[in-house]
């Protein structure tokens, strides 16, 4: 596999140019031409120019291979081809506030989440900070959207692969998303889930990119924890609580908690109450969902009463928490579900 172009910094660019024996405008022309989405054979540069990157970078290093569109509530899911025949997936949802792509930071994942499709396969790779960012170029143009009018207005990190097993690639990636003169998502538009990797969540916090931290917590102590992911093992939740509380005093940025309903394990008043009193006084929110169940594990999703009778317990007790609307039910719309029916 070649080169991705689109790992390179607008200030790469220029230098990589300027090596090829073109003008710092031909970078200019290169960067605003990825940033469309473009093809490096798309480019409007000279073609002894192109010839030259083509012979070391991917021309289309993301390439979408299928999309599936919901009847239900219109949310796409992509199916993603990369250049060395490996297969990733997103999703687009539209809400009224804008539209958010939900990208993948590895093929697969190695976190072993009992919940979870991506992790079935074991982790494959790290995707390179260019073709996490160009997943999010190639729907903006697949979706009619520009560099100033974007139809992808928020990005989740919440696809196939943790971000933080990937952290160098994801850093750079979030950098180069919001540079300005490219497709420019701000931090605050972004949210990244980790099942708790605290060393790195620790680190991110003085990386200066203020995005939404959400953290995936799913129990309100270390075993039950421990019974879906295998994280637990390594991080307590008490460390987690900690990691968080930096993150808030470094970035002003109150953090989020995912919390998955679990029929039988983790969905009744009692956790509820429990998870009251482990957050309380925290500047947190409470995203609780109700399972978008995968066919190769038997956990099965809490009932839609429950989990109303759950986030009411909540509010009763001060918790501020919302209950996800599922979206692309339909289509396989959980993380890793469409890429496993097609190897």
């Amino acid at each position: 596999m070649k080169a991705i172009l689109q790992d390179l910094s607008r200030a790469e660019l220029v230098r990589l140019t300027e090596e090829l024996g073109g003008q710092k405008f031909r970078a200019e022309q290169i960067f605003l031409g990825l940033m469309q989405g473009k093809k490096i054979s798309e480019l409007p540069i000279p073609p002894a120019m192109r010839a030259a990157l083509l012979e070391r970078f991917e021309d289309e290093p993301v390439k979408i291979a299928e999309t599936l569109v919901s009847e239900e509530d219109g949310t796409k899911k992509y199916l993603f081809s990369l250049a060395d025949g490996n297969l990733i997936e997103g999703v687009f949802m539209r809400h009224a506030y804008g539209n958010t792509q939900c990208v993948s930071t590895q093929v697969g994942c190695r976190m072993g989440c009992k919940f979870c499709a991506s992790t079935l396969g074991g982790r494959v790779r790290d995707l390179t900070a260019g073709e996490i960012l160009a997943e999010v170029l190639t729907v903006n143009r697949a979706e009619g959207g520009t560099v100033k009018d974007r139809a992808v207005t928020n990005v989740v990190l919440m696809g196939s692969g943790e971000p933080f097993d990937n952290y160098d690639a994801v850093v750079k990636f979030l950098r180069n998303l919001s540079a300005e003169g490219g497709i420019c998502i701000s931090p605050r538009n972004v949210s990244l889930s980790t099942c708790g990797l605290v060393p790195e969540m620790r680190r991110f916090a003085s990386e200066g990119i203020p995005l939404n931290l959400t953290v995936s917590l799913h129990a309100t102590c270390d075993e039950e924890r421990a019974r879906t992911m295998p994280i637990a093992n390594r991080y307590r939740i008490s460390e987690i609580l900690g990691a968080c509380a930096e993150y808030f005093e470094k970035t002003g940025r109150r953090y989020i908690f995912e919390y998955t309903l679990i029929s039988g394990e983790n969905a009744d008043e009692a956790h509820a109450l429990a998870l009251a009193e482990l957050l309380r006084g925290r500047p947190c929110h409470v995203n609780l969902i109700r399972l978008n169940e995968v066919k190769e594990r038997s956990l099965k999703a809490a009932a839609e009463r429950d989990a109303r009778r759950f986030l009411h317990v909540l509010e009763e007790q001060g918790i501020s928490a919302t209950l996800r609307r599922s979206m692309g039910s339909d289509i396989a719309g959980a993380c890793g579900q469409l890429r496993n029916s097609r190897r």
